[in-house]
């Protein structure tokens, strides 16, 4: 019984010293994007066109600006353009890719979806910061408070 009982503790041990760091990391590295209000609203058929499977920047809102992409006809995602990986550093803004649906952040390299935020190459780990939407038919609502 005690066998076991230092096999599991073992166990415990290990995930302590492996899991917990990296977790510590994510969040440290998460929480360096300030939290600053967002609250705005576009016209995507009209005076701001967005087709689907395309983008825009609104760089005047959030940290760093926002990528919008128009996923389909109904469905609009928003992400931060400031790279999560090394997000106080000035050159950590992503930019879309004008070729395919992934944004790169140029400082490190790191590429990302915009189908989803998550990253797919270079360093980071952690996906976009994603904004809240709400899409009418007409009028475009990005914002993160209620």
């Amino acid at each position: 019984m005690k066998k076991y009982h230092i096999i599991l503790l073992s166990i415990l041990l290990l995930m302590a010293f492996f899991i917990i760091p990296s977790c510590d990391k994510n969040e440290k590295q998460q929480g360096l994007i300030p939290n600053v209000y967002v609250s705005f609203e576009l016209y995507p058929n009209s005076i701001n066109p967005i087709p689907v499977s395309t983008w825009i920047y609104v760089n005047d809102e959030g940290y760093k600006g926002i990528i919008i992409y128009r996923y389909d006809q109904n469905t609009f995602l928003a992400y931060e353009r400031c790279c999560p990986y090394d997000p106080e550093k000035d050159c950590a803004i992503v930019e879309a890719d004008e070729s395919s649906i992934t944004a790169v952040d140029s400082c490190c390299m790191s590429r990302f979806l915009l189908t989803d935020g998550s990253p797919f190459s270079g360093p980071a780990t952690l996906p976009l910061k994603q904004y809240q939407t709400f899409y009418d038919g007409m009028i475009l609502r990005v914002y993160n408070q209620p």
